[in-house]
């Protein structure tokens, strides 16, 4: 006969859930309010690793990205108040990259609820826009319960945020041992055999479609699925806004990505597509040219809409054939689809692989430190299964034109634009894939929002390589700036630290690179220090983005 186990905390309860489901790292900024939780993951410390980190956007950043990586939620604590008001920056990245993920919040006592006590916010409707589900835990033996559901809320249909709040007093209360219960798994979805069979009729009768490929929940099983179906079809595919690496870049069938500063000649062959077929993506603003790649509500052309959550099908465009699927799901049956022994866009596809070949050759520039080439070259010498990582700026814009992604997994990048996510995001890929070579691209402006977590990387051996382009400004708004009000320069000039004596500060390796010739050997050497290292790299502020100058933007706004 079992012996009963003994009372346990409520703080301890959440961390047997937590170990129940398979948790081994948690990311987090210490409070006051959930010492208890603390408290029960130093009995754990050998399996559950606790990620310290400097500020909580940067601690829900990590979780947010080691969900990216793992398809399983990542998990973030922070206490009550100003903790939680910065993890919220991490909780919307989550939320429009639909990527699972669980932040647990300290909150003030039960018996001082609604009173406006210290640090109190109602997390219900603070966090209920950007979240899936916001609960909070009034009793300890309704622990487990609560734990498994976020679980499963967290990482099923579309995946993304889920938040619970643990009031301080309920985290101390000793209640009998509830078990926890059984691991919640992500529910699959698969399309009909009908479905399966119109996706076949309609692409026969296609004469040039369009894959457009992205969104959460592949895995490797899923991706190569797919890939062998678009081979078998010759299908030209392309990628949702910083969803590259769904496809392997140098395959045949790749054709580029869409999004903010995207190649024309792309945004012209979606145009002549006469069927898109889209694969887990929701077809964002980002990715649709401010919806003007295909109009909402009808796209004028034959739409097939693939994605794991039901409300995202027919959200803002009315498809053709809507297929409720997850992608493991819809890929499990893509053999059914079996393509004719000749497919007459074969030549468009190549036309279309051809111009992608093209926009990823650096233009001849004047600059002694030229991003493109940069990143270009850093292209060819990385690994296949290199990670990079980036945040939110117009220096994003060489890394995704000029980079390959090669594998699933190899790109971290915030589909919601939200600057600083690179440094936390390298951060959690060096510590969930030690193995593997990290590197963050970052701007000035964009590293300076979570730099500090530099301290972080330092503190856990992070090994990682961060590149800052740095050019004394926001660029992105500076090029908004002098397109609508030329000659009216005011608050996006930026004066940064010493990055390099800065990073040296925190105990990394770092260097200034100041020509493009420079590079490689900077970047061996930063490899090579064994932890994190940080390159500064001056540009000009006339490289304001990857297509344009700073004068030529001026010129065309007449300034």
């Amino acid at each position: 006969m079992t012996a009963p186990r003994p009372p346990r905390t409520g703080g301890e309860l959440v961390v047997d859930a937590l170990v129940a489901h398979g948790v081994d790292r948690v990311f987090c900024v210490p409070g006051e309010s959930y010492l208890a939780v603390l408290d029960g993951l130093y009995d754990v410390r050998r399996s559950v690793q606790v990620v310290t980190c400097r500020q909580e956007g940067g601690a829900a950043m990590m979780a947010e990205a080691d969900g990216k990586l793992t398809g399983r939620p990542g998990i973030c604590f922070v206490t009550r108040g100003p903790g939680a008001t910065n993890a919220s920056a991490g909780v919307h990245i989550a939320a429009q990259d639909s990527t699972p993920m669980i932040l647990f919040i300290g909150q003030v006592g039960r018996g001082d609820a609604e009173r406006e006590a210290f640090q109190e916010i109602d997390y219900r409707r603070m966090f209920a826009p950007m979240a899936k589900w916001v609960g909070q835990v009034e009793t300890a033996e309704r622990v487990p319960e609560y734990v498994a559901r976020a679980f499963a809320v967290a990482q099923s249909g579309r995946p993304g945020p889920v938040v619970l709040a643990l009031p301080e007093d309920m985290l101390t209360d000793t209640v009998d041992a509830v078990p926890a219960l059984p691991v919640a798994e992500p529910i699959e979805t698969y399309p009909s055999a009908e479905q399966m069979g119109a996706l076949g009729e309609a692409l026969a009768g296609a004469r040039r479609p369009l894959v457009v490929v992205g969104g959460s929940r592949w895995d490797a099983d899923s991706a190569k699925a797919f890939e062998r179906f678009v081979a078998a079809w010759d299908l030209p595919v392309v990628a949702a806004f910083r969803q590259q690496d769904r496809l392997d870049n140098a395959h045949p069938c790749y054709v580029g990505s869409l999004g903010v500063g995207g190649d024309p000649a792309l945004a012209a062959r979606v145009a002549e597509a006469d069927l898109v077929l889209v694969a887990g993506a929701r077809l964002d603003e980002m990715s649709t040219n401010g919806y003007r790649l295909l109009a909402p509500p009808v796209p004028g052309r034959q739409l097939i809409h693939v994605h794991a959550g039901a409300e995202e099908l027919g959200k803002v465009h009315a498809p053709s054939l809507a297929v409720n699927a997850s992608p493991v799901g819809f890929a499990s049956l893509l053999h059914l689809v079996e393509p004719a022994a000749a497919v007459p866009w074969s030549a468009w596809r190549a036309d279309c692989r051809a111009a992608f070949d093209r926009w990823q050759q650096p233009p001849s520039g004047t600059e002694r430190l030229d991003l493109a080439r940069v990143v270009r070259g850093l292209a060819e010498r990385l690994p296949g299964d290199a990670v990079v990582t980036n945040g939110a700026g117009n220096f994003s814009g060489w890394v995704h034109r000029f980079h390959t992604y090669r594998t699933l997994g190899a790109q971290l990048a915030p589909v919601s634009g939200s600057m600083g996510y690179g440094l936390p995001a390298a951060v959690a890929a060096a510590l969930r894939h030690p193995e593997r070579v990290v590197v963050c691209v970052a701007g000035d402006g964009d590293f300076l929002m979570h730099g500090q977590e530099l301290a972080t990387a330092v503190l856990y051996g992070a090994n990682l390589v961060v590149l800052v382009a740095d050019n004394g400004m926001y660029g992105t708004i500076r090029m908004h700036q002098e397109a609508h009000h030329p000659g009216r320069v005011i608050g996006t000039d930026l004066r940064s630290p010493d990055f390099v004596a800065l990073a040296r500060a925190f105990g990394a390796h770092a260097e200034r690179v100041e020509t493009t010739e420079e590079f490689d050997g900077a970047f061996d050497r930063a490899l090579a220090s064994g932890g994190p290292a940080l390159l500064h790299l001056p540009v000009s502020p006339e490289a304001l983005s990857h297509t344009r100058t700073l004068s030529q933007v001026r010129a065309a706004a007449g300034g």
